[in-house]
């Protein structure tokens, strides 16, 4: 079983991008859970988001406490949650940042394996937009294959029909331009 927490701010896509996850997983045949967690819901405020994609059927219920991939949408988050916490020793983080790999393991902390995209920068020219959920989600699928490109190309189309394509674009886009650092 593979678990994710994403980490992102109200109104920017982490439960749409856990949920898109989970239907693409499902539509693969897979077994997978999506769910938020958030305090007062309000726009900006930091949220956190989960996903558990696995082969056999899953049983437990509760957050992700010790995930295996941790995805942050908004890169001003590392300075104010610790995201790689309880992250497992061969975890990766999955990073929107325009920062160098040395910066970001100065200023976070980040050590271990490390993905990183502008995915900001990508959703602004893409999407018109700073929305960067389905952008981060090709960066997710670039560092991690946790679920297909056919599968989630169908579940954008399930989600935002006519929209999907820009959110394809978007994350194949980000697919192309993430690197991984170990």
């Amino acid at each position: 079983m593979k678990e994710v927490r994403l980490h992102g701010r109200g109104g920017q896509g982490a439960v749409t991008s856990s949920e898109l996850v989970a239907s693409a997983a499902i539509e693969e045949g897979k077994f997978a859970q999506a769910f938020p967690s958030f305090g007062p819901e309000r726009r900006g405020a930091p949220v956190a988001a989960f996903i558990r994609v696995s082969d056999a059927q899953i049983r437990t219920r509760e957050k992700v406490y010790a995930p295996d991939i941790v995805v942050v949408l908004d890169p001003s988050l590392p300075g104010l949650v610790k995201v790689s916490q309880g992250m497992k020793e061969d975890g990766i983080v999955v990073l929107n940042t325009a920062f160098s790999i040395d910066e970001v393991r100065k200023r976070f902390g980040l050590n271990g394996k490390v993905a990183l995209v502008d995915a900001t920068k990508i959703a602004k020219e893409v999407l018109g937009l700073p929305i960067t959920n389905t952008t981060m989600l090709g960066a997710l699928l670039k560092a991690t294959g946790i679920i297909g490109v056919d599968a989630l190309s169908a579940a954008l189309d399930r989600r935002f029909g006519k929209l999907s394509e820009k959110n394809k674009a978007a994350f194949r886009r980000a697919m192309e331009e993430t690197v991984i650092y170990n």
